[in-house]
């Protein structure tokens, strides 16, 4: 079955539905998806994008963060509310060169940009909302795996992640050695951290508690939960910047309001537009499914531990964090460069920005890619 078109949604629900403007995606239908719960979810269908052209060893997987989507590169337009969130670094002659570089990249599942997630109908017809199944980050590199058989990729040339996506690629090396060659992971970590899960379950409670969630079965009444999912992006959005930027660009100006009286301070207005931008596009229930997912993380988990999950890892690996990441602290990714046998040593990008920076220093991150994937011979 496939998910419901926008007509039968409330009229302020976010996210792509049937009937919107396809854009750039495709998409693979990668049949049913056994869950770590026990639980599975048929018929799934998988949004994605492609770039380049495939020669049988070239290929490049790229992960999107939380709240990303498969649009990596290309500007906005029908079907795509925004341009490429990796713009300066996928392209022709950028550090992911197309011309060079068959680059896939997914939207993941539980995410409402394509793939099936909450918002999607479930096999008795009805969406899914609060009966999709909780997820884990294992749960969604298994909907990947099961995208790449369908697309004939047997090995990736490169894998690479920022953030959640760093979640997902890791699992991709630990559980799926012999198809993953490269390995870049980017303002990640081994394991949620209990500062990353309070901050995830504050997001949490934000959307559970708007008086328009009604138990998460909302898509047949009148409004989403909207109020509640952008006070999560802004306690969110907050996470991913740093102090010091914030009292740079801001620090405790007011912004002006149309009667020439005081209005909230200008970085109170900054976080609210963010979170009424994500409103409008991201769907309530995926928030909470991909955070959810977000705190399973944990390579260790069924593997002896960290240590010895991190072991299993032979793909030639570039670890690189932020340092004012205050999300995911530099500590995380040096264990990850300690305790990966094939990593080089820790690449750290400086940057003002906090965790965005993954996002936002594209000199310093090409660098980083163009050095791990000019060893990697295409074809091969």
């Amino acid at each position: 079955m496939t998910p419901l078109t926008q007509d039968d949604l409330p009229p302020d629900a976010g996210g792509w539905r049937e009937g919107d403007p396809i854009g750039h995606r495709r998409f693979a239908a990668v049949g049913t998806i056994r869950l770590e719960s026990g639980q599975q979810i048929p018929d799934v269908r998988i949004g994605y994008e492609t770039w380049g052209t495939f020669d049988g060893g070239n290929a490049v997987l790229i992960l999107h963060a939380l709240t990303g989507d498969s649009h990596v590169t290309g500007p906005a337009g029908p079907g795509h509310p925004t341009a490429g969130w990796w713009d300066a670094v996928v392209g022709p002659g950028r550090p992911i060169d197309t011309d060079r570089w068959y680059v896939v990249a997914a939207n993941i599942l539980g995410g409402c940009q394509g793939s099936t997630g909450p918002s999607s109908v479930a096999p008795d017809g009805a969406p899914w909302g609060s009966r999709f199944p909780e997820l884990t980050v294992r749960d969604q590199v298994a909907a990947e795996v099961a995208l790449a058989d369908e697309l004939s990729i047997d090995s990736w040339a490169a894998v690479i992640g920022g953030s959640a996506g760093g979640m997902r690629a890791l699992e991709w090396a630990i559980e799926h050695p012999q198809r993953v060659q490269r390995l870049l992971l980017l303002a990640s970590s081994a394991q949620a951290s209990a500062d990353q899960i309070a901050l995830s379950s504050i997001q949490q409670a934000a959307i559970t508690a708007d008086q328009h969630f009604a138990g998460g079965d909302y898509y047949l009444t009148d409004h989403a939960p909207n109020a509640g999912l952008a006070v999560a992006r802004r306690l969110a959005h907050y996470s991913y910047r740093s102090a010091p930027e914030f009292d740079q660009r801001f620090g405790r100006e007011h912004q002006p309001n149309r009667d020439g009286g005081s209005a909230p301070y200008s970085v109170t207005s900054y976080l609210e537009h963010h979170g009424v931008k994500l409103a409008r596009r991201f769907d309530a229930n995926s928030y909470l499914v991909l955070t959810r997912a977000m705190d399973s993380h944990d390579v260790g988990r069924g593997r002896a531990g960290v240590p010895a999950a991190l072991a299993r890892i032979t793909a030639r690996t570039a670890v690189a964090g932020i340092d004012s990441d205050r999300l995911y602290p530099l500590a995380q990714q040096e264990e990850l460069a300690e305790l990966i046998p094939s990593a080089g040593p820790l690449a750290v990008i400086n940057s003002m920005h906090g965790h965005d920076g993954f996002l936002i220093e594209s000199e310093q991150v090409g660098r980083i890619i163009s050095d791990l994937l000019g060893s990697v011979v295409a074809g091969r």
